[in-house]
């Protein structure tokens, strides 16, 4: 994670009070994380860091796009990422990140990296089903959705005959009630 180094923040020579870091993350950032579904990416991240005595408090904001392919049509579009990811800090006798708002560090320890909570906090604003806004508004023309509308169920028949087998069945059931 050498290509991380500007994410490292090293805590013990900052002040007490409100200190501001900010990131601009593209694909560059996510290839460090083998992870390629984005076809490009402009990011800001802002992160609010309070040092306070005893513990960290980070709020980490995400503004910008991403470029994934529909799953409906498979074209293209820049899908909006806004984030807010909020993160405290504190210190203990070992490391652990068992709980997902709450980071323990060793007490020995002068510097974390914040690069894979940002990675987390961008891929997972990211919807599960990336669908285009000219597909849900109606103005897309691709040939894609124009096969899918050629495709699709224009009238729903129903059947109003019964089958005679199951009439026979159903009257079994009545004779013996009688």
């Amino acid at each position: 994670m050498k290509d991380l180094k500007e994410f490292d923040i090293q805590f013990v020579g900052l002040k007490e009070g409100i200190h501001l870091f900010e990131y601009e993350i593209n694909n560059t950032f996510f290839s460090v994380f083998n992870f390629d579904e984005f076809e490009s990416s402009s990011i800001k991240i802002s992160l609010n860091f309070i040092k306070k005595s005893t513990l960290l408090e980070l709020t980490f904001t995400a503004n910008g796009f991403v470029e994934v392919p529909c799953d409906v049509s498979n074209e293209l579009y820049k899908q909006d990422v806004q984030a807010v990811l909020p993160l405290v800090v504190n210190f203990g006798p070992e490391f652990n990140d068992e709980n997902e708002e709450i980071l323990i560090l060793p007490h020995e320890a002068y510097e974390f990296n914040v690069a894979q909570f940002i990675y987390e906090m961008i891929v997972l604003s990211v919807p599960n089903k990336r669908v285009h806004p000219g597909v849900l508004d109606g103005t897309m023309d691709s040939e894609a959705l124009n096969k899918l509308r050629e495709l699709e169920i224009k009238e729903v028949k129903t059947v109003e005959e019964t089958d005679p087998r199951w009439d026979k069945l159903k009257n079994l059931i009545t004779e013996k009630k009688t």
